[in-house]
């Protein structure tokens, strides 16, 4: 029987090993490790796809939620304690964004059928400390709708996006990728993501030259000349290998994302054909999740199953590899303890039904069919 893991990110990478070894090669040959021409060609590659002015690398994904957040602090246009209205099915990362720099997070619900954050909800949750919306495109989905925008603008919010899980996304009201919606966007580059790195990197994007400029600094240091600290900032720097990778990687990004988007197409044929049989798996999908299709580039392929550990203890059992995204939501976690006493209950059964199925392009057609097939039988 083979073995259909949840993800191998040596598959992954395999395509493009040859060219991945030699700019790997051509770094290591140069001399140059940090700060040197292929940070400069990935930053300038990538706000050209993403469709922003700037593009400033970083070290990591949390990493560029913070200097965002932070950056605009420093721009006056935030304070500590303001508060940021954010998802609260998110990773755990958002959350620690928010706080490590001061400000306070307002968790808001998400609905059932597109597992992003309910935008009927946002502004019973405004109040005269509210200055922004971080908005999370979670397994890949666009999560900005037209009513977010219009509240963002009627209330005068910041609207930032985390495309950490989203890269090359489209919100198809205008034809515009994610991380080029808001005010400013972060990115992580971690290697399991569709545009994944060898290594932890992260980007911050945005058309806000003022903002561009502090983020700069405050990612080396908080310097923005040699030996003169303006801010309190970070070493947070990508290094030259990992942008030369990356550089590689962007250019097969919207090909790899269409085959994501495809084999989920089959799992929703797949999954939905029992509705004949009367029977229910084809409710373990999130209605609303795929739909557009260019709307999600299926960074992960969530069902949702009141069985979730045993259907995940069968899948294994048939040589199928799952993961659970997440199994704790943050306001239950140790760490924000101030918040157990919340119930979210829609996050909570979120977090309590979710499985991740293999969804990449590394796998075949019949790979997905299998798993849908093993799925009905159990």
């Amino acid at each position: 029987m083979k073995e259909i893991k949840y993800l191998s990110l040596k598959d992954l990478n395999a395509p493009y090993e040859k060219d991945i070894q030699h700019a790997i090669s051509e770094v290591v040959s140069s001399g140059w490790y940090l700060q040197g021409k292929r940070i400069h060609d990935f930053e300038e590659h990538y706000a050209a796809y993403i469709g922003t002015r700037h593009c400033i690398s970083c070290g990591n994904g949390l990493d560029a939620l913070k200097l965002m957040l932070q950056g605009e602090m420093i721009l006056g246009r935030m304070q500590p304690g303001d508060e940021v209205l954010v998802a609260a099915n998110t990773y755990i990362a958002t959350i620690l964004a928010i706080t490590s720099v001061g400000l306070t997070p307002i968790l808001i619900e998400p609905t059932i059928d597109t597992l992003q954050m309910d935008d009927s909800l946002i502004e019973s949750h405004i109040t005269g400390k509210t200055r922004a919306l971080l908005t999370v495109h979670l397994y890949g989905k666009c999560s900005v709708t037209p009513n977010m925008i219009a509240i963002c603008k009627k209330h005068h919010l910041l609207l930032f996006e985390d495309n950490a899980q989203a890269h090359g996304c489209i919100y198809s009201e205008y034809g515009k990728r994610t991380g080029s919606l808001g005010t400013a966007a972060a990115h992580s580059f971690y290697p399991g993501k569709n545009l994944g790195a060898l290594g932890d990197a992260g980007a911050v994007t945005t058309d806000d030259d003022d903002l561009a400029e502090v983020i700069r600094a405050l990612g080396n240091y908080g310097s923005a000349r040699k030996y003169v600290f303006d801010f309190q900032g970070r070493n947070s720097r990508m290094d030259e290998i990992q942008a030369a990778v990356l550089d590689v990687k962007l250019k097969h990004l919207d090909e790899t994302n269409e085959r994501r988007q495809d084999l989920a197409q089959l799992y929703l044929k797949y999954l939905g054909e029992d509705k004949k049989a009367g029977t229910t798996s084809h409710e373990m999908v999130p209605s609303n999740l795929y739909s557009p299709k260019e709307s999600n580039v299926v960074h992960i392929f969530p069902i949702l199953s009141s069985r979730r550990d045993e259907l995940q203890q069968y899948l294994k059992e048939n040589g199928v590899g799952t993961m659970i995204h997440y199994p704790i939501p943050p306001h239950q976690q140790k760490c924000y303890a101030e918040w157990n006493y919340l119930h979210l209950p829609i996050t909570e059964k979120i977090h309590q039904q979710e499985l991740s199925l293999p969804c990449n392009q590394c796998m075949e057609e019949e790979d997905v069919e299998r798993i849908a097939e093993l799925i009905r039988k159990f």
